[in-house]
């Protein structure tokens, strides 16, 4: 298996094995960043006048909510709503990334508690290659809260985009290693299941399938009520052409998984598998997954 096709096993399990812990406020700027909406000579005028009018309100909303900001600079409302516009407007190929950092740098400082401003800002440094900048922002929540998942998927997913797995593997190894005593500190602070599933990801993205496969075995004896470990071996397995041993683990996530993410997980069992690009090839980024 080439390096690119590692890197899509790590973003689809990566997204399955965080899926029911990443908040909807990460949506709006993933939607943004990976999903612009093109340029089309070919529009209809129609499309084009709603495009249009929704671009003019959008900047409207824009200067109105800075002359708001201009008065009182920590107005949570009218910083959120600056934010909410300029992804927006971003979605329409207007304005550019830097411009949601000083409102999620205000945001993240003024609420220490909620980190998903700081992932937001991570992610939108990490957009326009302040990688370092991106680190900090992880780091920052991580210092204080080790075992918050979307800190340590983006640092994960950072790393490997670094071509830093050792580095990935440490972080995740040393959360899972100290992962008793902050547990007993705080109650449920850190998911080990989900961490394991995330290392075993790092390791079959480095094509270290035994160890990627025993983190799997002991994450599913951990909690063998939890899909996710069970579907990530099963992926594993099938993109290793052992779809014998594959069938039986995608049917048992399918029956452990709610019911909303059955249908994409029959679909992954059922999928050919795409063809390997060319070693050569550039690997393909790792992307934050959206839920």
């Amino acid at each position: 298996m080439s390096e690119p096709r590692n890197r899509w096993i790590v973003r689809v399990i990566l997204a399955l094995a965080v899926l029911m812990f990443v908040g909807v406020s990460i949506v709006p700027i993933i939607s943004a960043f990976n999903s612009p909406t093109p340029t089309n000579q070919n529009t209809a005028p129609k499309g084009n006048l709603a495009s249009s009018d929704q671009k003019s309100k959008l900047q409207d909303e824009v200067r109105g909510y800075e002359l708001v900001l201009q008065r009182e600079p920590e107005n949570q409302t009218a910083l959120k709503g600056l934010l909410q516009a300029r992804l927006q407007l971003l979605s329409l190929n207007q304005g550019d990334v830097q411009g949601v950092i000083a409102p999620l740098e205000k945001l993240a400082k003024l609420n220490p508690d909620r980190s998903e401003y700081a992932v937001l800002l991570a992610q939108a440094k990490q957009q326009i290659g302040d990688k370092e900048g991106a680190a900090q922002a992880y780091r920052t929540i991580l210092d204080t809260k080790p075992g918050d998942l979307k800190a340590l998927q983006g640092m994960v997913s950072l790393l490997l985009d670094q071509q830093r797995p050792e580095a990935a593997i440490g972080l995740l190894q040393e959360t899972l290693n100290n992962a008793t005593q902050a547990n007993t500190i705080q109650p449920g602070s850190v998911n080990v299941v989900a961490v394991q599933v995330l290392l075993g990801n790092v390791y079959a993205a480095q094509k270290r399938y035994p160890q990627a496969v025993n983190v799997y075995d002991q994450a599913i004896k951990k909690d063998p009520k939890d899909f996710r470990p069970v579907l990530a071996k099963a992926m594993l397995l099938k993109e290793q052409g052992k779809t014998t041993e594959a069938k039986p683990l995608f049917n048992s996530a399918v029956g452990l998984a709610p019911a909303q993410y059955r249908d994409e997980i029959n679909k992954a069992a059922t999928a050919s598998p795409t063809p390997a690009p060319a070693a050569s090839a550039a690997p393909a980024p790792a992307s934050t997954p959206k839920p």
